[in-house]
């Protein structure tokens, strides 16, 4: 093993077995695992922005509010993974085993699910967007985003704008989908005002409103 020091925490792994693990809550961003045996672990909650997880196995592994954002998953296993409100954005699926796998409100945005093996998306509950969708936002809504923005913890995070700098629609779509647009306003205002601390999926942001309000 040898630790990733471009991100704090992250790692390095290469032909090992980590089964049965509980890695929920965990922030991958650029990790980069070669080979390795996940199966039947718990990748709730996780960020996987970034990363390269190649040739790895993932059976029975779980993946709730798993966010994969330009990540590089080539050759990859996740039969009988399950996935529910996941988001795929650009990732590399070429070679991808998804026999068996479930989906439960799952999002593929900009990305071939066309490269992946055994994936029916008739069958499965997922949208796919081969590109970021329109939506038109209100006045008060399109500003109070742009406000929450400021927040430092929220512009670390990257999660409700794209690498190009503008609003990250599907993030908002979802966000929107939890809240009515007037509590997400006074939500915006409530964690521009006070989150104080580092997080890494929408999640915790729809946790931290959930809480708050």
């Amino acid at each position: 093993m040898a630790t990733n020091r471009s991100v704090k925490g992250n790692f390095v792994y290469n032909n090992i077995e980590k089964i049965g693990k509980n890695f929920m809550y965990k922030n991958f961003e650029r990790s980069n695992c070669y080979n390795c045996n996940f199966s039947n672990s718990n990748f709730n909650y996780t960020s996987f922005r970034g990363a390269h997880f190649k040739s790895c196995d993932f059976f029975q592994s779980t993946f709730k509010w798993a966010e994969f954002i330009g990540t590089n998953l080539k050759g990859s296993d996740f039969k009988n993974a399950i996935f529910e409100n996941a988001i795929f954005d650009s990732v590399n699926l070429a070679g991808v085993d998804f026999k068996d796998a479930e989906f439960k409100n799952t999002i593929f945005l900009s990305t071939d699910v066309n490269s992946a093996k055994n994936f029916d998306a008739e069958k499965y509950d997922i949208k796919i967007y081969d590109k970021m969708p329109k939506l038109e936002l209100s006045d008060e809504l399109e500003t109070a985003v742009k406000d929450v923005m400021e927040n430092k913890y929220v512009k670390k995070s990257r999660v409700l704008d794209t690498k190009d700098g503008h609003i990250n629609i599907i993030n908002l779509m979802i966000l929107l989908e939890n809240f009515d647009e007037k509590s997400l306003i006074k939500g915006f205002n409530l964690i521009e005002a006070e989150l104080d601390c580092d997080f890494y999926t929408l999640s915790y942001l729809i946790k931290f409103l959930k809480k708050n309000m």
